[in-house]
């Protein structure tokens, strides 16, 4: 194990469980979670004892891991080695930006995302959006289990914004563009309303049109519309579009 990768252990131990939980999730049920834009693949992580389950056959297709003996060093061992330093920061961040921003218990309402270079099976590396949704926690905040999908975004870009978002279920808001060097404390929440409307517009629907869908005027829609560009600092909606792929929005 390199010393980045025990690193990003040390981040994760005083965050883990103290006794294994089972998720009540079926397989079916989390792939149909998965929402992507390109190849993927996915797996679920016990933090409890850092063993991988629910694998999905393309992982092995992308990447040169063994099925008989793949672990989670593996997985790990897989990010680019300029990366490894902006991942290890980035789960640091997650742990205090819950304590102090949103509340540790609403980590189950949040599926969280940034991106990082990946070494495919031929031994080059390709741009890779990393989702990570928890699955189980016990009554401390201990994290349980979690759903973890990659997908390669190399088609989409090639340059890594080193930033992350936090996508909101359950009617929770969501953030994006975080940037780790950053306090954010001007937080630029995007409630749910408004990233309903970044995923209809990104089916080509007009403002009429999500307008019908949504119960609400066209004119409330194009002040939804002005609001999220500007939050988002985009200039128009292909870039706003775009930035919300690769951040695992939409």
């Amino acid at each position: 194990m390199t010393p980045a990768i025990q690193g990003l252990h040390e981040v994760w131990l005083s965050n883990r469980t103290i006794e294994p939980i089972p998720h009540h999730i079926s397989f079916d049920d989390l792939t149909n979670s998965i929402i992507s834009t390109g190849p993927f693949s996915f797996y679920v992580i016990d933090f409890f004892d850092m063993s991988i389950s629910d694998i999905s056959p393309s992982l092995y297709e992308m990447h040169d891991f063994d099925p008989e003996t793949i672990n989670f060093n593996d997985l790990l061992g897989a990010i680019h080695p300029d990366d490894l330093n902006f991942v290890i920061k980035a789960e640091a961040f997650l742990t205090k930006f819950f304590m102090e921003k949103v509340g540790r218990e609403k980590l189950l309402s949040y599926k969280i995302s940034y991106c990082y270079r990946g070494r495919l099976r031929n031994g080059e590396f390709a741009l890779f959006n990393h989702q990570a949704l928890m699955l189980t926690m016990d009554d401390q905040g201990g994290y349980g289990k979690s759903l973890i999908i990659n997908t390669r975004v190399d088609h989409l870009s090639s340059f890594n914004t080193y930033k992350l978002s936090l996508v909101g279920l359950h009617g929770e808001p969501s953030f994006m563009n975080l940037s780790l060097d950053e306090d954010n404390q001007d937080l630029k929440e995007f409630s749910k309303r408004e990233i309903d409307i970044i995923k209809l517009v990104s089916n080509g629907l007009s403002n009429e049109e999500i307008g019908e869908k949504l119960f609400i005027s066209p004119y409330t829609v194009k002040k939804h519309r002005n609001n999220i560009l500007m939050k988002s600092d985009c200039k128009n909606t292909a870039q706003l579009v775009k930035n919300c792929i690769l951040q695992g929005v939409i």
